[in-house]
């Protein structure tokens, strides 16, 4: 079972201005909980026990509240202090604490729920079965989206991702994926976006998808923000 997690916390989340002005996206709150804290929650009923988070933007809130708060969780802060790396580059420069093992990577912005680890425990047990298996992303029927402004990312078929039929693309990345150090072997750029690594992989055929069949939350804009928010009661 995969015990380590990354949770990328770096962004400046502008398109949650002015929220965002003095405090970082993942602190933002959805009830009682934060981005960041609702994350870590579910990180740890999974069975995750070791976390890696990335930080960059008002970087000192979040050590702060790492600091302040107990998750019963062995969290590790790594500071991207001169540059932001992005998405990519910021799993790069972690993977060493990863070894050669499998680790989750995943964004504080989508709201986790107890229903996702049933998925993520078949994803993770589809994932295992074949070592040769490098990355493996959770997808989203965009119809499936509270925010209905996402055109889709990627096309899924047997369980493989595509970019078929790049008019109609279905399926939209939710934030959680399962993925191997290899997959990331003679990557030489230190500021990159974790596209580059998937792109890679579905150019040899070689990037999973699985299938969520949950409703997706995600706090993207300003905008759906605020009707998360109204609208918390109906989406716990």
């Amino acid at each position: 079972m995969i015990k380590h997690a990354m949770i990328l916390a770096a962004g400046f989340g502008k398109r949650l201005n002015p929220l965002t002005l003095n405090d970082p996206k993942p602190l933002l709150k959805i009830g009682k909980e934060t981005l960041l804290s609702n994350t870590l929650i579910f990180l740890k009923k999974f069975g995750v026990e070791n976390v890696t988070i990335n930080v960059h933007y008002l970087s000192d809130k979040i050590i702060s509240y790492i600091e302040k708060n107990k998750f019963n969780l062995h969290i590790k802060i790594i500071q991207e202090k001169e540059k932001i790396l992005d998405t990519g580059g910021g799993v790069l420069n972690v993977i060493k604490n990863f070894n050669s093992s499998p680790f989750i990577v995943i964004n504080p912005d989508t709201l986790w729920n107890e229903k996702y680890i049933e998925e993520l425990k078949l994803m993770e047990e589809f994932f295992l079965k074949k070592i040769e298996n490098k990355c493996i992303l959770l997808l989203v029927n965009k119809k499936k989206s509270f925010d209905t402004s996402f055109k889709g990312d990627f096309n899924l078929k047997n369980n493989f991702v595509k970019k078929i039929e790049k008019d109609n693309l279905i399926y939209i990345y939710t934030g959680l994926q399962i993925i191997r150090p290899e997959a990331f072997l003679n990557i030489k750029d230190k500021i990159f976006s974790i596209n580059n690594v998937w792109e890679k992989l579905i150019s040899i055929n070689g990037l999973l998808g699985f299938e969520s069949k949950l409703e997706f939350k995600h706090v993207s804009n300003l905008h759906v923000y605020t009707n998360l928010i109204k609208n918390y009661s109906d989406i716990k």
